[in-house]
């Protein structure tokens, strides 16, 4: 990994180490104020080197990131009686103990793909696959949201159309295998997909076809872990708004 240079003085009158540390403190909901004060700011908020450094020092926290049903909608309002659930992202952030729903998809307004997959890689939320809610086709999109500037890009498309797949990340990439493909058969082939350079590469096929299978890398835990003690399982008060069912979720370290 590169390191990111620091060509000017990031904070007037301090040392260059100085003024790092003070905007490595910063929580992350202050990092899209921060990236507007300069481009050096903005730069600097917003490269892999600088995410690296504050998950060193161990100023990242993690979120809860679920694919969650809202029965008011995401974002025309009331669902009328009969009508379908849409899904969008719920996040629990479980330092301030609070919920929020981050923005819809562009692509998909009124809610994300039915049955898509949730991974996190490097500070980011990536959304997979998953059926069409109106025609119920496959979808092979991807879909990457960065806490930072609070927005969603878009990815290169899966390679095939495959559902209920096992997702999993590490090291900078995700891994899918298994699940079925358009006509119901299963699947025995694998795919990584390299976030950095947003590119699929294919794997060594698995020793048989799977479907509905489960990825293991990332996953949340509503428990406190304390060195040498048993965590212990915590109630945690959840408004109504976020009460919806939940599809599938995962961890962000952000």
């Amino acid at each position: 990994m590169e390191t990111f240079e620091l060509s000017t003085e990031l904070i007037p009158g301090l040392p260059e180490e100085l003024g790092l540390e003070c905007l490595t403190r910063l929580p992350y909901t202050a990092h899209r104020h921060a990236s507007r004060v300069c481009h050096r700011w903005r730069n600097l908020l917003q490269s892999e080197y600088f995410y690296c450094h504050r998950k060193k020092l161990g100023y990242t926290q993690k979120v809860a990131c679920m694919l969650q049903a809202f029965s008011s909608g995401i974002v025309n309002g009331p669902k009328e009686p009969g009508e379908l659930r849409s899904y969008g992202i719920s996040v629990f952030d479980s330092a301030s103990q609070s919920w929020d729903k981050l923005a819809p998809v562009p692509r998909y307004p009124n809610g994300l793909p039915l049955f898509c997959q949730l991974a996190s890689c490097e500070g980011k939320l990536v959304v997979m696959g998953g059926w069409d809610p109106v025609s119920y086709d496959p979808v092979t999109d991807v879909f990457i949201y960065d806490f930072m500037t609070q927005q969603w890009r878009q990815g290169k498309d899966m390679p095939s159309k495959r559902s209920f797949f096992a997702i999993g990340a590490c090291s900078g990439r995700i891994y899918i295998a298994g699940g079925h493909d358009e006509n119901k058969n299963a699947l025995r082939t694998a795919r990584v997909y390299d976030l950095r350079n947003d590119e699929w590469t294919q794997l060594r096929e698995l020793s048989q076809e799977r479907d509905e299978c489960e990825g293991a890398p990332h996953g949340f835990y509503m428990a406190e872990m304390k060195e040498g003690q048993n965590g212990k399982l915590e109630k945690i008060s959840v408004p109504d708004e976020f009460s919806g069912f939940v599809q599938s979720g995962c961890c962000v370290e952000i």
